[in-house]
């Protein structure tokens, strides 16, 4: 019914000759295997990062009030920057043909002229007496001191709210005068 145990062979001719790895060989070409993919994994990583780093410095936007932006004029250059200021009174201008916006911006008693050669400004974006209007203008300072703006973001309108609580009206409500908009 249950088959005999098996007898272990008489002599060498009856064994069967069975491969054997020593654990000595197999070891180092498992990490071989190891070592070649942390290669692989840390050569992508080190390309990703300076991909990364190279994109960003070429493609970095610096913030910079209009005061510091003129005092390093040269190292902005031409250069993609934001320049933070206030609207300075009575600068705004507005051509038709082409449509386009004159003004300048302020900081710290340094001030900027400033061409959007765009049709849309944002709603608060008015020279309106007794208002100061904090903005930011986006795009490249020129050689001949102008800077040529492609994008301008007011301050929230709320910073008004306080002023309209004293009988004032928030810049972004009043009609534009005649001539500016």
């Amino acid at each position: 019914m249950s088959d005999p145990p098996a007898k272990p062979p008489q002599d060498e001719t009856e064994a069967v000759a069975l491969p054997v790895r020593s654990a000595r060989r197999a070891a180092p070409q498992a990490s071989r295997g190891g070592l070649g993919l942390v290669l692989v994994l840390v050569a992508v990583g080190g390309g990703v990062v300076t991909m990364a780093l190279t994109g960003m410095k070429d493609n970095a936007i610096y913030s910079k009030p209009v005061d510091e932006l003129l005092a390093q004029r040269d190292k902005y250059l031409g250069r993609p920057v934001r320049a933070e200021g206030v609207l300075v009174k009575g600068s705004l201008n507005r051509r038709e043909s082409p449509c386009e916006y004159l003004f300048s911006v302020e900081k710290s008693g340094q001030s900027m002229p400033v061409r959007f050669a765009q049709c849309v400004v944002p709603d608060n974006f008015q020279d309106t007496p007794g208002m100061d209007v904090a903005l930011t203008v986006e795009g490249a300072l020129k050689a001949d001191g102008t800077f040529e703006a492609t994008n301008i973001l007011t301050k929230c309108p709320s910073k008004y709210e306080e002023k309209a609580k004293a009988g004032e009206k928030n810049p972004h409500l009043v009609p534009t005068p005649v001539g500016v908009r």
